[in-house]
């Protein structure tokens, strides 16, 4: 919204400052920061007064969380409060990869919603209908995919086929055209990243500094891959546009920063499926923008394993009766190991930095 204020950089230079994408990706992340650390007092005592005994804790987990009973869940909105509002301010809403972004995030964040909500007022894990949510994100993710298709086809940039091509790390110009099907699978890759997001989401701070560390990355490789110049020297996928997605991940970091703030242990709220789907979703919706749908992979790695985990667990299970970890998502089961709640998090962060380094080093190996 503000970028129009370069229109008058002709009489008040100091404008000019809005032109550039660093300077409205650092100030997203300030307001972004500050409107949940505004509002966000507010919101907590407002859901713990509606929600009462808050989210239910599962009753086959650790000990150790049956103490967080009565905290309140769908600290999400704090987090799109921040990024939606953020966003709105200082990227460029004529831009159809922010656009679709947004979509994502809001979609997902309203099915999360939803979610909460009928498992707070059943006071049960059994919330929104599996298939009928994946369902819903599956066509959110798709409408969104498939407007960045066309768009990358009206750019003409990279050719007819671009949009709806996967491109591969450590390789400069191998690139596979799925044609339509493309939608298929950028949209299990932005299901996928939301849903993973989701089973990450089981401790205090476990989830959000793993998304700020992956929206920092994916904002140096949207930045990277949105600029001629420096996509040519990377030998990247030149995304014309894609440099703006930068704007909003630093609304990302700010709001995820802000919730931290609320989040850190103990916790006075819970972000829920309210933000976690809209958080990963996001993240998934600029990695197929960029071209960087594997490589999300790597800077995603820690989601990743917890989401095998469960696949794994259940698997296994159902074909032996038998269980492979104490306890799935795999934090459960280093908690069940003796490991303590901080000592999960502070590790699984660390683990969060490393893939991230290493996923983007896969910038300059072509």
């Amino acid at each position: 919204m503000l970028i129009w204020l370069v229109e008058l950089s002709e009489h008040l230079k100091f404008l000019n400052l809005f032109r550039y994408i660093t300077f409205r990706t650092g100030a997203s992340l300030f307001t972004s920061a500050f409107i949940v650390f505004l509002f966000g007092p507010t919101i907590i005592n407002s859901l713990r007064i509606r929600q009462g005994k808050g989210q239910p804790i599962r009753a086959d987990g650790p000990q150790t969380h049956f103490k967080k009973a009565g905290t309140p869940t769908m600290g999400g909105l704090m987090i799109l409060a921040g990024i939606i509002g953020s966003s709105l301010l200082w990227a460029d809403l004529s831009n159809a990869y922010v656009v679709a972004t947004l979509l994502v995030t809001l979609g997902f964040g309203a099915i999360g919603f939803y979610d909460d909500y009928l498992k707070v007022t059943k006071q049960s894990h059994k919330g929104f209908s599996g298939k009928a949510r994946l369902g819903i994100e599956f066509v959110i993710a798709g409408i969104a995919v498939y407007f960045m298709m066309r768009t990358a086809l009206a750019s003409g940039t990279a050719g007819s086929t671009f949009g709806s091509s996967i491109a591969f790390p450590f390789f400069k110009d191998f690139m596979i055209n799925l044609g339509i099907m493309f939608v298929v699978f950028g949209g299990f890759v932005i299901v996928g990243a939301g849903n993973a997001v989701n089973l990450t989401d089981g401790l205090d701070g476990l989830a959000i500094v793993p998304v700020m560390i992956a929206a920092a990355s994916f904002g140096v490789i949207a930045y990277l891959a949105g600029n001629a110049v420096f996509a040519n020297y990377l030998q990247i996928n030149f995304v014309p546009g894609t440099g703006e997605l930068s704007v909003v991940l630093g609304a990302v970091i700010g709001a995820g920063l802000g919730f931290l703030w609320f989040n850190a242990p103990p916790a006075a709220i819970f972000m829920g499926d309210t933000g976690s789907l809209a958080l990963g979703g996001t993240i998934g919706t600029v990695a197929v923008a960029t071209k960087h749908e594997i490589v999300m992979a790597i800077i995603g790695g820690l989601f990743v394993m917890e989401t095998l985990s469960v696949i794994i667990q259940v698997g296994f299970f159902k074909m032996t009766g038998r269980r492979v970890f104490l306890m799935a998502p795999i934090h459960h089961h280093f908690e069940k190991k003796g490991w303590t709640e901080s000592q999960v998090v502070i590790r699984f962060w660390i683990i969060a930095v490393g893939l991230a380094l290493l996923g983007l080093s896969t910038l300059k190996l072509r």
